[in-house]
């Protein structure tokens, strides 16, 4: 079935159960490319064998077919909690789109269908998943949950958000991370998306709430989520423009290339910055452009999910 089809269809993102699915099954089929070849949809029952560990429950089938020693995990071991964090501010319904297709997400868009994925992965190995979205507000909280009636209800949730426009919509990332934190109280697997676009200096106090995360011992992966050859390429063709802060709708009128070696300068700094401080404080960063395939995001999480069982 075309993805694309489905999307139109959809009006949007009323069939992200089948998008999630469809993309979740199209990245396993090319996972003989791979390092986790030999995997099948059930990967993650698996985990690398350690020397010294029992070999009693090493898959030697699977040996056969990779050369290499994993050993089975078992129901009892592998369920885990995740939790999903989804920046809501205008910002990240960038680039304004009136339909969506597949190969064109703004970046809601891409954040919703990368945790849709996330979340059909986790519902077969039946782990529990929670998630927040916030924008000017904390929109939307969930606790971690298995149910079938709860991940239909996070499937809604995300269709919703990705479809109703922000207008003039700014945050203050760390005041919800902070109360995620408080929410959150067994070990969790958390992924964060986010643009990192704030309209105030608030990088700071952003990574004081990833600590507060850290601090109550939950692994934290930062998905930066970005159009990378607009917003960091600043790839315009160099025609009279205006752009307009969504967030705070301020404009300035001039000439792409007028800007764009300090623009891409600026926010180049800016974006080292922020690895260098995911390093220092032990976060995962890892760079999603929406112009990308999801393969980045699920395989982030299979080697998450092996180091934090």
């Amino acid at each position: 079935m075309n993805l694309q089809a489905e999307l139109n269809k959809a009006g949007g993102f009323k069939n992200l159960e089948l998008l999630a699915k469809q993309v979740v099954e199209g990245f396993i089929s090319g996972m003989h490319k791979s390092p986790f070849h030999g995997f099948s949809a059930e990967f993650a029952e698996h985990k690398i064998y350690n020397q010294g560990e029992s070999t009693r429950h090493i898959d030697w089938k699977l040996f056969a077919k990779t050369d290499k020693l994993y050993t089975k995990r078992y129901d009892d071991e592998t369920n885990l909690r995740c939790h999903l964090i989804i920046d809501n501010s205008s910002s990240m319904h960038f680039p304004e789109l009136k339909e969506f297709s597949i190969s064109k997400l703004n970046k809601i868009g891409f954040s919703a269908l990368a945790s849709a994925s996330l979340m059909h992965i986790l519902k077969k190995q039946r782990d529990a998943v929670g998630l927040s979205i916030y924008s000017e507000d904390y929109d939307y909280y969930a606790p971690e949950k298995g149910s079938e009636r709860h991940h239909q209800m996070l499937l809604s949730q995300l269709a919703q958000t990705v479809i109703t426009k922000q207008i003039n919509k700014q945050t203050e990332t760390y005041r919800y991370l902070h109360q995620i934190a408080e929410k959150i109280h067994r070990r969790s697997l958390i992924f964060f998306f986010t643009d990192m676009f704030q309209t105030s200096d608030g990088s700071d106090k952003l990574f004081e709430a990833l600590r507060h995360l850290k601090h109550n011992k939950h692994e934290v992966v930062l998905f930066h989520v970005m159009d990378k050859a607009k917003e960091l390429r600043f790839d315009f063709d160099n025609t009279p423009k205006r752009f307009i802060d969504v967030e705070t709708n301020e404009f300035i009128n001039l000439y792409p290339n007028t800007v764009k070696e300090s623009y891409e300068r600026a926010v180049d700094d800016y974006f080292k910055s922020i690895r260098l401080k995911c390093l220092q404080y032990q976060i995962k960063y890892v760079e999603a452009d929406i112009n990308k395939p999801f393969d980045t995001i699920l395989t982030t999480y299979m080697v998450e999910r092996q180091k934090f069982i």
